[in-house]
């Protein structure tokens, strides 16, 4: 007998241990993203010297100081950017509250107890009162973490917090990003109001020109109604570009927090913008792994990783420690005395023997989120690489094009010039400058267009390489 306990003893804790799974180490999954930019997303800046966008704080790469000072204005009073740091604090506290989970936990209480014995009760034929007085000013609970049970919690709340310190920070690359969009927008909507106001002005004068000479009998009643139709042409144009002006105030406010002073708003089109900061791409595998939404996703994985860890240790037993000194009486006034001294010591172990399979499948669950952690991880990665890379291809594209359209541009002003002095002399009919000037028109406006995406771009590729923190 005593030979069959001492094999079967041996023979349960080789099973117990072949149904716990194995450790899992945490490791950084492989980039899923080429080692190098595709082809026609050029990574060479203008310059030569130019730095990562990484190493560039907001202020050094946005140099307008209008720009800058609406910037801080909208760090400082955004909402969306107050949530972010709040809910830092939040995940801090959480951490602190896992982490104390490690040390015992001392409390003191202090009870009192009374009830009636019954007579048939009583062992003396009698009802009496029974009381009892408790003071515990030391009670110590503490979980024995042998397998690292509460280890791995506080290791997952400690990645939740730092992921929420990456997300703070890219909420603040996205908001610095979304004000010098919102910026260089209602300065190029400002650039399109001048144009048609310099048009309206240009087609008024040439409306009252032309009406003097239809009175002389030297022009025709339908240049005159050419000329007004492209006089009404600008006032729309008026309206509409005012229209944007305005909601470009309102989403300017709105991502500052606050009204932004008058003073701080651009005025004078796209021209008053000072020019933004060079920067090189610098390597894919150096630059997406710095970018803290992927940070933030690294994080979460670790975070996923540690909880594994926790489900893994549900498979050992559960060592507990309770203890307490105090007094215990049973009239009031001599509760402290050194006679009514007493202490208690509960050690426990716990180990679920049958549980239906839930240990297994919250052992499972932890290994799923890890999964969609990884995927999650990866995913971050793509975008990010395929971001930068938009914005690297366009950023050549739309130097070309508007280098381009600046050469359209100065070509419709001669022909403009041209067909405006022969209608003067008597040569062409209003039809050609109205068309040349309409062309003109349009092609200032595309002008102002490709100006405006080639800043926006230049500002989504700094936030897509890093930098904005």
């Amino acid at each position: 007998m005593n030979m069959k306990r001492t094999f079967l003893l041996p023979g349960m804790a080789l099973f117990l241990c072949g149904c716990i799974p194995q450790a899992e180490k945490y490791n950084r999954p492989s980039l899923p993203a080429p080692s190098v930019w595709p082809q026609g997303a050029s990574s060479q800046p203008e310059s030569p010297s130019a730095p990562e966008a990484a190493s560039l704080n907001w202020q050094d790469y946005f140099t307008d100081s209008k720009l800058r000072s609406v910037i801080e204005l909208a760090l400082a009073n955004n909402r969306d950017l107050r949530m972010a740091a709040l809910n830092i604090e939040r995940v801090q506290a959480l951490y602190q509250i896992q982490s104390a989970q490690r040390n015992p936990t001392v409390m003191g209480a202090l009870s009192g107890q009374g009830y009636r014995v019954p007579a048939n009760l009583s062992g003396n034929d009698a009802p009496r009162t029974v009381a009892q007085y408790t003071a515990s000013p030391a009670v110590v609970a503490w979980e024995l973490d042998l397998f690292g049970r509460v280890r791995s919690l506080k290791a997952a709340a400690l990645e939740h917090f730092l992921a929420t310190q990456q997300a703070r920070s890219a909420a603040q690359i996205a908001l610095v990003g979304a004000v010098a969009n919102t910026y260089l927008t209602m300065a190029g909507d400002q650039e399109n109001l001048r144009l048609a106001q310099e048009t309206l002005a240009n087609q008024q004068a040439v409306y009252a020109l032309i009406q003097r000479t239809r009175d002389a009998g030297m022009a025709s009643d339908l240049e005159v109604s050419q000329a007004q139709s492209q006089m009404e042409a600008a006032r729309v144009d008026i309206a509409r570009y005012s229209g944007f002006i305005s909601l470009d105030e309102n989403a300017l406010d709105l991502l500052a927090g606050a009204p932004v002073p008058a003073d701080l708003r651009p005025a004078g089109g796209l021209g008053s913008v000072a020019t933004l900061r060079d920067i090189t791409a610098g390597v894919p595998s150096d630059v997406l792994l710095r970018r803290p939404d992927i940070l933030m996703a690294e994080h979460q994985l670790q975070a996923a990783y540690a909880n594994i860890g926790a489900a893994r240790a549900a498979y050992f037993p559960r060592i507990s420690l309770t203890g307490g000194v105090g007094f215990v009486s049973s009239e009031l006034q001599n509760l402290f005395t050194y006679n009514t001294r007493t202490w208690t010591f509960t050690p426990q172990a716990t180990l679920p023997i049958f549980d239906s399979g839930v240990r297994k499948a919250n052992y499972k669950i932890a290994q799923t989120d890890r999964d969609l952690a990884v995927a999650g991880y990866e995913k971050a990665i793509q975008a990010a690489f395929r971001e930068v890379s938009d914005s690297l291809s366009l950023r050549t594209r739309l130097l070309e094009q508007q280098e381009a359209q600046q050469a359209l541009v100065r070509s419709l002003e001669q022909s403009y010039r041209l067909s405006e002095a022969r209608y003067q002399a008597g040569i062409d009919s209003y039809l050609n400058v109205l068309v040349a000037q309409r062309s003109l028109y349009g092609a200032q406006q595309g002008l102002v267009s490709l100006r405006l995406a080639r800043l926006t771009n230049l500002v989504t590729l700094y936030k897509a390489l890093g930098g904005g923190t």
